[in-house]
């Protein structure tokens, strides 16, 4: 969807829909939604006055202009009650006047207020960014290999500002919005792609795609230079498969900040996960092709760091690897050694991987980093403890894990913080190698949280568990619709950039 900011009044503004807001018990409105509603003759009153439209948190009514107004529909959406509304609660009203107005053939073009920028009490760039976010995210839809693609409606939006002299803050809000969400399109459709289409090669283009619009720099590690690197963990995974493991690294290294230590993101990427030789039921198989989703975020997450110009160095590492139960792939009982000389024993190849991020991991303390993120969809199990509201957080630093969960909030992906007591690591003790990669199904979150960290060395580190977050089937949040959710581009974004967002 095309986005732009443009100074006018709302209710004289010529678009296909206009959208303005109400408060949850509010019986007079006020501000734009008022001269809307006096030019309809009072219709958004007698809504309220009879019960139909009382304000809640992102519900819609859609009235008919009947040639009051010089657009032909207005949409009134609910803000919810004045003293829980927030920044994510502008996001969530500007999505659900989106996803509302698909089902309306003649919008094409909407125009909209700035939830929470007036009555609300936001920061007003604060405010632009979250509205702007809500309606990008709302309008995504996943690649289409249809024959006939049905067209995108609406396909524009214009923020509309009433006072110069908040405009460019409000331009400021939306273009931030315009990089990230940007870059949570780049991992939604990495996603959503078939996995025939997307192997770790593909992937690796992708990445490169990415790199050279925005400016980032790029290097594909093949399994020749993995080899020579000694990471034989990541690649026993690949083994079983035709296509070859890639490690796709990204730097954003601004002016000035090519020399200082980075921030590293590290993300997993199965491209296609059958469970290895411990194949899994074939019963929603099909959704394996998510398993890349952390390093899906972590691409998208550097393109939208370099969108905004964070300025900082940043680097990104994607292990890309494809899990197959051919004759060569790589069995339960077989022990491996990865570039750190460290072993393992595989308990099970459905468990590949933290086998693929225990190289990746290693790999990145060459940069001697000042922190490590890693994003994987690694258990079932996190879905069971916290379901499709947050993901696990896992950190061997206080500092890193509370920066980590304000970057939550902020950004409206939930974390939350989970155990890493010492005694998980009983549970993953081998009798032949120094680690086994599979505790059983008891305190397998954390057993496997546990055992990434055996692969940390001299770095903080945080291991973000998001399986339960990467895909939703119902698209009931306004802001995902069903499909991929490109979940961990804005958290890690807003890590990244701290007080320059």
């Amino acid at each position: 969807m095309e986005i732009r900011v443009q100074q006018g009044n709302i209710a004289q503004f010529q678009a296909d829909c206009i959208v303005v807001n109400l408060f949850q018990g509010v019986t007079e409105p006020g501000g734009a939604t008022a001269a809307v509603d006096a030019a309809l003759g009072g219709a958004i009153r007698e809504l309220i006055a009879a019960g139909d439209f009382v304000g809640e948190s992102h519900a819609t009514v859609l009235l008919h202009a009947r040639g009051r107004l010089p657009a032909s529909w207005v949409l009134v959406v609910g803000l919810g009650p004045p003293e829980r509304f927030d920044h994510h609660r502008a996001r969530r009203a500007a999505a659900a006047a989106v996803r509302a107005l698909r089902k309306v053939p003649s919008v094409r073009h909407l125009a909209t207020v700035v939830h929470g920028g007036g009555a609300g009490g936001l920061d007003v760039s604060l405010a632009a960014r979250s509205v702007a976010e809500g309606t990008l995210l709302a309008a995504y839809r996943m690649p289409q290999y249809r024959r006939e693609v049905p067209e995108q409606r609406p396909e524009r939006c214009t923020v509309v500002e009433f006072a110069s002299e908040r405009l460019a803050a409000v331009e400021k809000g939306v273009a931030q919005a315009r990089a990230i969400v940007q870059g949570v399109s780049t991992a939604r459709d990495l996603v959503a792609e078939p996995p025939n289409l997307l192997t770790p090669v593909e992937m690796a283009a992708r990445a490169r795609q990415v790199a050279d619009s925005v400016g980032l720099k790029v290097t594909v590690l093949d399994e020749a230079a993995m080899r020579e690197l000694g990471m034989g963990i990541l690649l026993a995974v690949s083994q079983g498969s035709a296509n070859e493991a890639q490690l796709i690294v990204l730097e954003h290294a601004p002016e000035g900040h090519q020399e200082e230590p980075p921030w590293v993101v590290v993300g997993k990427g199965i491209t296609f996960d059958t469970g290895g030789i411990s194949l899994k039921r074939a019963e929603d198989m099909w959704y394996m092709k998510d398993d890349m989703g952390g390093a899906a975020a972590v691409i998208g997450a550097l393109e939208a760091v370099a969108r905004l110009q964070v300025p900082r160095r940043v680097i990104g590492v994607a292990a890309c690897v494809e899990n197959m139960p051919d004759g060569r792939a790589y069995r339960p009982g077989d022990i491996l050694t990865g570039m750190t000389g460290k072993t393992v024993e595989v308990i099970s190849t459905d468990a590949e991987g933290r086998l693929v991020l225990a190289d990746a991991l290693a790999y990145v303390a060459r940069f001697r980093p000042q922190a490590v993120v890693d994003l994987a969809t690694l258990t079932g199990a996190i879905g069971v403890a916290l379901g499709s509201q947050a993901a696990g957080c896992f950190a061997n630093d206080p500092a890193l894990q509370e920066a980590l969960l304000a970057a939550a909030e902020r950004s409206g992906e939930r974390l939350w913080p989970m155990p890493m007591w010492e005694e998980y690591k009983e549970s993953i003790r081998s009798d032949m190698a120094e680690v086994k990669n599979s505790g059983g199904r008891r305190s397998g979150v954390s057993s496997s949280a546990k055992f990434l960290e055996h692969f940390t060395e001299g770095y903080p580190w945080a291991h973000l568990d998001i399986a339960s977050m990467v895909w939703v089937d119902n698209g009931q949040v306004p802001e995902l619709p069903a499909g991929p959710t490109g979940y961990g581009v804005r958290l890690l974004v807003h890590w990244l950039a701290g007080e320059h967002l």
